[in-house]
C-alpha cells in the first residue's frame, strides 16, 4: 500500500514582533560597499521608492551612516513569486535591532529582543589550576576568568594546591531564550585554598556610578584600590627598572620606568582601577596608549595597544577593558607596558603601599549581611562529592600525586 508523506504546516515563529510564517524571509549581512540602497534595489525596490523610506526614517535610524560591514539584517519580503521586500530590520549588536518597516506607510523604530538569565552553579576540586577544572565541570573558561578576577588580592592563582576546592554561584544570559550571550554575572563564590576558606559576594556599594564590588562574609572588602596586573594570566616579562640595558636602543642603559606583562596579541587589556580616561591616542614610542587619571595623586598609563577601546572622558571601572594587547610603537614583541603614577611622578606599582579598595560602608553593612544570607546557605548545600570521587579514583589508579 503506498503511503502518502503527511504534511505539517509550518508553525508559527515570532522573531521582531513579526509572524515570519506570513513573510518569504531573506537573512544576509552588510558587505564592504554594501549600502541601504544598494541592498533593496538588489531585491527590486525603485530608487524614488528607497529615496522615500530613507527620508521617512533618517530621524529614527540614518541608514545612509550607520550601516556597518559584518553585521546581520533580515528582508521580509511578500510571500509570493514577486517577493517584494516590505520590512528591512538591522541589527547592530545581538540584543538590539532597527526595523524599517514599509509595508503601508514608513515607520522605523529600535527595540530588544527577550533577555533571560538563568541562574547556574558550579562546584570543582583542582587538580592542576582552575581553567582546567572548569573545564573537567564543562563549564566555560570565562567562568574560571571571572573567579580569577575576584580573588586577585586574596588568592596567587598561579600558586593552587591540588585538592583546593572551589563553589560558585553565577548567571548567564540568553537572548531570545536560546542565543547564549555570556557570563552575565559571579553572584556569589567560597574558594578553599590550603584548607583556609574564601567568601565573596557580589554587592553594589553605588548605584549612582553602578559600582558593584567583591566583600567576604565578614563584609571586608576583597580588593585593593589598583589590581597588580592589566591583564590576566600573564607573566612579567620586564620589571621597573633604571638602569635597564635595552637591545632596542644598541644595548645603552635606558631607565625602564613600566613594568612589562608579556601576553598574547588580543588579549583584553583592563584597567587596574576606576578613574577616568583622559589620554586615548598613538604616539611612536607607546603605540597606541591609553592614560587613566584614578584621583589627584594616581593615575596609570597602557603602552603598545592593538586597539584602544576606551575613549577620552570615560569612567571606566577596575577590571573593565579598556584595550588589546599589541606590538605598536617601540616594541619587541606583543605586550602591555604599564606605567604607574603617583604625585606626578612615574613609581613601581610593586614597591609602593598602595590604599585599601573603598570600604562597604556603615548604613550598607546590615544590607549586606542580611543580602548575603541566603547566598551562604545556597553555597554550603552545594558539594564536591562527585569530584572528589573523582579525584579518589585517580589517585587510586596513581593518576595523580598529591
Amino acid at each position: 500500500m503506498l503511503k502518502t508523506a503527511l504534511i505539517e504546516e509550518p508553525k508559527e515563529t515570532y522573531e521582531f514582533g513579526f509572524n515570519l510564517k506570513d513573510f518569504i524571509v531573506k537573512k544576509d549581512t552588510v558587505k564592504s560597499g554594501d549600502t541601504f540602497g544598494t541592498i533593496l534595489q538588489n531585491n527590486n525596490i525603485s530608487y524614488p521608492k528607497i529615496f522615500e523610506i530613507v527620508e521617512a526614517s533618517k530621524d529614527t535610524f540614518n541608514v545612509a551612516r550607520n550601516l556597518r560591514p559584518g553585521k546581520p539584517y533580515t528582508l521580509l519580503c511578500d510571500n509570493d513569486s514577486l517577493q517584494t521586500p516590505k520590512c528591512f530590520i538591522y541589527q547592530p549588536t545581538k540584543e538590539r535591532y532597527v526595523v524599517i518597516d514599509f509595508q503601508d506607510s514608513i515607520k522605523a523604530y529600535t527595540s530588544y529582543k527577550p533577555i533571560k538569565y538563568v541562574e547556574k552553579t558550579a562546584t570543582g576540586v583542582i587538580t592542576s589550576n582552575i581553567s582546567q577544572s572548569m573545564e573537567d565541570e564543562g563549564k566555560p573558561y570565562m567562568l574560571a576568568l571571572k573567579m580569577s578576577d575576584i580573588y586577585a588580592w586574596t588568592i596567587d592563582f598561579s600558586r593552587l594546591q591540588k585538592n583546593d576546592k572551589f563553589k560558585v554561584i553565577y548567571t548567564e544570559k540568553y537572548i531570545d531564550d536560546s542565543i547564549y550571550a555570556g557570563i552575565q554575572e559571579v553572584k556569589a563564590a567560597y574558594f578553599e585554598h590550603n584548607k583556609e576558606p574564601f567568601y565573596a559576594f557580589e554587592f553594589e556599594t553605588d548605584s549612582v556610578l553602578g559600582i558593584r564590588d567583591y566583600f567576604s562574609d565578614e563584609a571586608k572588602n576583597l580588593r585593593r584600590a589598583f589590581l597588580k596586573s592589566p591583564v590576566s594570566f600573564s607573566r612579567i616579562s620586564s620589571r621597573y627598572n633604571l638602569r635597564r640595558r635595552i637591545a632596542l636602543y644598541g644595548n645603552r642603559i635606558r631607565p625602564h620606568t613600566g613594568t612589562d606583562f608579556a601576553a598574547k596579541k588580543g588579549t583584553p587589556i583592563m584597567s587596574t582601577a576606576n578613574g577616568t580616561v583622559v589620554k586615548s591616542k598613538y604616539s611612536r614610542s607607546a603605540g597606541n596608549y591609553v592614560e587613566v587619571k584614578h584621583n589627584s595623586i594616581y593615575s596609570t598609563k597602557y603602552f603598545h595597544m592593538s586597539k584602544r577601546k576606551a575613549k577620552v572622558g570615560d569612567f571606566v571601572k577596575q577590571g573593565e577593558v579598556i584595550g588589546y594587547v599589541g606590538s605598536t610603537g617601540n616594541s619587541t614583541g606583543p605586550h602591555v607596558c604599564y606605567r604607574f603614577w603617583k604625585d606626578g611622578r612615574e613609581v613601581d606599582p610593586f614597591k609602593q603601599k598602595l590604599p585599601e579598595a573603598k570600604p562597604i560602608s556603615d548604613s550598607l553593612k546590615i544590607k549586606f549581611l542580611e543580602y548575603i544570607k541566603p547566598l551562604k546557605s545556597q553555597l554550603q548545600l552545594l558539594d564536591y562529592t562527585k569530584q572528589l570521587d573523582t579525584l579518589n579514583t585517580q589517585l587510586q589508579e596513581n593518576k595523580l600525586t598529591i
